[in-house]
């Protein structure tokens, strides 16, 4: 695997105080550099993963918008892709702050001082980990994205004061991690494919520190269509077997996993699973219904893991 750098004329020297840390495959992250760029913080800088999408055009539009960045940034590029976990790890080893932000590819602040907000929270309080949440406020609304936007809704754009109440359940698209938390806790690179290496991470780290909700959401772009999500899912039941292994004190509060345990008993569970997902996946049905049936597939999905 070859890596290589693209800094821009800011990079050298600097001394931020906030890295902000954003791997990228296939996504285009042009629009997120944008955003950013319209509106800078003093103290904080850009580091940008391609891990491994393969498009020289992207690249160079990506390039582009980092030199034209007000703020230092560098841009790394992997001939291959190393998946989710080791790109993140990666992006930390060429962080010069002392907090990473690690915002997602297909996130868009939901407020002009975003970044301020971050750095006015790591001065007043130098948190151990906080999380902003995420909104879908400036997705496109589309209809092969409704049932995303349904599930999206129902269980991951939700207040602070609610999401503190299960503070390790966070997500990388809006996360900032002090470095020495980071030190002692890094993403593990066992998990591949899809899901729950985030989750898994938090689990572990609030054992030894507090994980702080704030409302300093961004919007999650990068809604998928009813196949894709399904796929999605299909690909985190491996990565949900070892969280349920590891913490399975914390696991059993959640949703997905007291479901399982009840279809655990269903008599011909692998006969009837597929029809809950050829419901999910049928335009034609009500919305709701779908994304009940959805969520029944993805907890049938995690069976064997409870």
């Amino acid at each position: 695997m070859s890596e290589t750098l693209f800094d821009n004329a800011h990079w050298a020297g600097a001394a931020p105080r906030l890295s902000i840390l954003t791997p990228f495959k296939g996504d285009d992250p042009t629009p997120l550099l944008t955003a950013l760029g319209q509106a800078p913080a003093p103290g904080a800088e850009l580091v940008l993963l391609d891990d491994g999408t393969g498009d020289a055009d992207l690249a160079a539009r990506v390039e582009a918008a980092v030199a034209a960045l007000p703020f230092p940034a560098r841009f790394l590029r992997l001939s291959t892709n190393e998946g989710r976990s080791k790109g993140r790890n990666r992006l930390v080893g060429h962080a010069r702050g002392d907090h990473f932000l690690f915002l997602d590819s297909d996130m868009l602040p939901d407020r002009p001082d975003f970044l301020q907000v971050w750095l006015d929270l790591i001065a007043a309080e130098n948190p151990a980990v906080a999380f902003g949440g995420f909104s879908l406020d400036q997705a496109p609304v589309r209809p092969d994205h409704a049932l995303h936007r349904a599930m999206a809704g129902h269980s991951d754009c939700l207040p602070a004061t609610e999401r503190a109440q299960m503070p390790e359940k966070i997500f990388t698209s809006n996360l900032l991690v002090r470095r020495d938390v980071f030190a002692a806790e890094t993403f593990d690179e066992s998990f591949t494919g899809w899901g729950w290496e985030d989750v898994e991470w938090g689990m572990r780290v609030t054992a030894r520190w507090p994980i702080l909700h704030v409302e300093n959401t961004a919007t999650h772009l990068g809604l998928d269509t009813p196949q894709t999500l399904a796929d999605k899912y299909e690909q985190s039941a491996g990565n949900f077997a070892r969280i349920a292994a590891r913490h399975p004190d914390l696991i059993a509060r959640y949703g997905s996993y007291k479901v399982a345990k009840v279809l655990k008993r269903a008599p011909l569970l692998k006969l009837w699973r597929p029809l809950l997902k050829a419901y999910a996946l049928a335009e034609a049905a009500p919305l709701k219904t779908r994304a009940f049936a959805l969520r029944l597939y993805r907890a049938a999905l995690y069976v064997e893991a409870v």
